[in-house]
């Protein structure tokens, strides 16, 4: 039987405060909108840079950690699947929209410590992702790949 893998993996910055609300059933839902940037030198030596929005959707206990500790600006690792949905505008138009499902969040800010937290867990995990510290991932897309 062959396989399959939805996985989207997420390091940038979140370009507002979380939108948090609840659905009728009293289930939360934040949405966050992460930016990731990349950057490059032109054949003509000028350097270039281009940033890409991401919506990313948190339920339940992920999205109660979402809107109690992040804010606008602050970095994080963001893991999980992507979803298409479509729907009907007010207009009568088809919208469509393309999503990450965040299955796990690590917080990567210098407030301190990293903490990482999944759809499953209520609190922190053990993982040390020193490694995606800002400086580290700084010059990443200057490489020749």
């Amino acid at each position: 039987m062959a396989r399959s893998l939805n996985k989207a993996t997420l390091i940038g910055n979140l370009g507002a405060d979380p939108e948090v609300r609840s659905t009728n059933a009293g289930t939360r839902v934040a949405t966050l909108s992460v930016a990731t940037s990349r950057r490059w030198t032109s054949r003509a030596g000028e350097p270039q840079e281009k940033t890409e929005w991401h919506r990313v959707v948190c339920w339940d206990k992920l999205a109660e950690i979402c809107e109690r500790y992040l804010s606008k600006g602050d970095r994080v690792y963001v893991e999980g699947r992507i979803e298409y949905r479509q729907w009907e505008g007010q207009d009568g138009q088809t919208r469509y929209t393309t999503e990450i499902r965040a299955l796990e969040m690590i917080m990567l800010g210098s407030s301190g410590g990293r903490e990482s937290y999944s759809s499953t867990e209520a609190g922190p995990a053990k993982s040390d992702f020193s490694e995606f510290s800002n400086q580290s991932v700084a010059g990443e897309d200057d490489l020749p790949f």
